[in-house]
């Protein structure tokens, strides 16, 4: 074990006896950090079934992994509970909820349209709606004054993980969808960003201060874009390519906000990782060995097929599924480096 590792074994520990680090946790995102929302809605991208949460204490809860997600990772760094789907809860819960909730919804994207060839999901535009109603309509009853619960709020950490599906569930499907028929990759990164800013603006207009913001991982990389393809190793690269715009406008972005919104803090959340790399070059590194996925897969869907046995070692596999990363990926996200004011990279821890 790492000393890293090590010091986040000791502080999760600690996080148990001692008091959370912030009051609460509340999550913006798509499948790579939805905890159930989808089951409640009429969409193929769902996944409360076996395999799915094999390795999660409760069993299959709608989590796109075989465990837990980053953002599950991320709430027990900070001594919280694990942060419950809106969906999942009762009007008499949301009024209870005061530890964060999660707006997540697999297939969703930035912009309303992406993923909906699926099904209903709940676009990031719906989220916020979401979350307003929770500030307005159930977070006060917590509260005695509007100032108690603005402290609140200004304490709690926001992390927003999104875009990936306006790339994989809109732009490079142009049988569904005309995006990239209307737009070239540099014109289509500057309406994503602008459209995302505009949100997370919104968000902390409802009092919001503290974000982790993701980019777009190398979605290039993943099985199901391999497939798209017609690859069996590496990356498709000219898929790396077209979400390249998306990423470098992203960190300007974000210090505009830092810079505009008052008292903010903004951190840059690179999922960016090496994958590329690894995949290319090394495909033994960091104890992975194979980035097939974990269990079998839906050719349409790029799910598990339901009740299929996965494979048996889920920590020698990058991808569960063939888009979503197993657990032991879903722990190497979490490794951030916060700095007040400013927008920053963050690492994966590896495995030792």
């Amino acid at each position: 074990m790492s000393l890293l590792s090590l010091c986040l074994l000791l502080h999760f520990l600690l996080a148990k006896c001692l008091s959370p680090l912030v009051p609460a946790l509340y999550i913006f995102g798509d499948s790579l950090v939805d905890s159930g929302n989808n089951n409640h809605l009429p969409t193929s991208a769902k996944v409360n079934f076996k395999p799915y949460g094999i390795d999660f204490p409760e069993g299959p809860t709608g989590r796109f992994t075989n465990g837990k997600t980053s953002v599950d990772f991320i709430a027990e760094f900070l001594g919280l509970p694990l942060v419950p789907p809106y969906n999942g809860l009762s009007v008499a819960q949301k009024s209870e909820t005061i530890t964060g909730i999660n707006y997540a919804s697999g297939s969703a994207g930035i912009l309303r349209e992406t993923g909906s060839a699926l099904g209903k999901n709940l676009a990031l535009e719906v989220q916020v709606e979401l979350f307003k109603e929770t500030v307005n309509n159930y977070l006060p009853k917590n509260f005695k004054t509007k100032d108690q619960l603005l402290q609140y709020l200004s304490k709690s950490i926001f992390v927003v993980c999104i875009g990936g599906n306006d790339y994989i569930n809109n732009y490079i499907l142009p049988a569904q969808y005309n995006s990239s028929r209307l737009y070239p990759p540099e014109q289509y990164a500057g309406i994503l960003l602008k459209e995302f800013k505009q949100h997370l603006q919104d968000i902390y207009n409802l009092g919001a201060r503290k974000f982790l913001v993701f980019n777009i991982s190398p979605i290039g990389c993943i099985p199901a874009m391999l497939k798209l393809k017609n690859l069996t190793f590496g990356c498709a690269n000219d898929i790396n390519q077209l979400v390249s715009p998306y990423n470098e406008g992203f960190p300007n972005m974000l210090q505009e906000l830092s810079t505009t919104l008052h008292g903010s803090t903004f951190v840059h959340g690179n999922i960016n990782f090496p994958l590329s790399h690894f995949l290319n070059h090394n495909p033994f590194k960091n104890g992975f060995i194979s980035a097939n996925p974990c269990c079998i897969t839906n050719d349409e869907t790029h799910q598990c097929l339901e009740d299929e046995e996965p494979c048996n070692d889920r920590t020698t596999h990058i991808f569960w599924d063939a888009v979503h990363p197993t657990q032991p990926v879903n722990v190497g996200e979490m490794a951030i480096r916060p700095h007040h004011g400013t927008a920053v990279t963050v690492a994966p821890l590896r495995k030792e």
